[in-house]
């Protein structure tokens, strides 16, 4: 785990909300998949999205479900991946989740071609429960290097 992100970022310019954004490199590790998503629901109550909300449990997940993911098929010996959380939008009403990875190779599906996992499998469920809990999610290739960046975004009520 690094304050800096010393692994390279994909050079994405999106619309953020000044002073919320939280970026950090993770080693691709379970350990390092279990701190991404404590660190990002610290972070989520800090914004005002508290703990023990629908919102915040399903943008938890979705971290969770991400991060294990890119530990799982993403992982490139002794290279970390990145998390990257922010608000976009007005008065930040969408949370972004950005989960990169080092290994090109092993993509996901698309969007529109991912199918539930069969009853006797024993994975292929991840990508299912984000598609079921964010607005949109998809993935693209890496434009600064090797790899590929997942991204979520999840639809936040502002609180009243």
């Amino acid at each position: 785990m690094t304050n800096k992100p010393a692994c390279p970022a994909d050079g994405l310019a999106p619309v953020l909300v000044p002073g919320r954004a939280f970026e950090m490199c993770f080693t691709s590790t379970p350990r390092g998949a279990r701190l991404a998503r404590r660190l990002a629901a610290h972070r989520l109550d800090t914004w005002g999205i508290p703990y023990g909300g629908d919102p915040h449990e399903a943008i938890a997940l979705v971290v969770g479900e991400l991060a294990a993911d890119a530990v799982r098929h993403g992982h490139v010996s002794g290279r970390d991946f990145q998390l990257r959380l922010y608000e976009t939008g007005a008065a930040g009403t969408v949370v972004r989740i950005e989960v990169s990875d080092t290994r090109a190779e092993r993509t996901p599906p698309r969007p529109e071609t991912l199918r539930a996992a069969d009853l006797e499998d024993t994975g292929g469920r991840g990508l299912v429960i984000v598609a079921g809990l964010a607005s949109r999610w998809g993935w693209h290739v890496r434009s600064d290097g090797p790899g590929k960046t997942v991204w979520a975004e999840y639809a936040a009520t502002p609180p009243a």
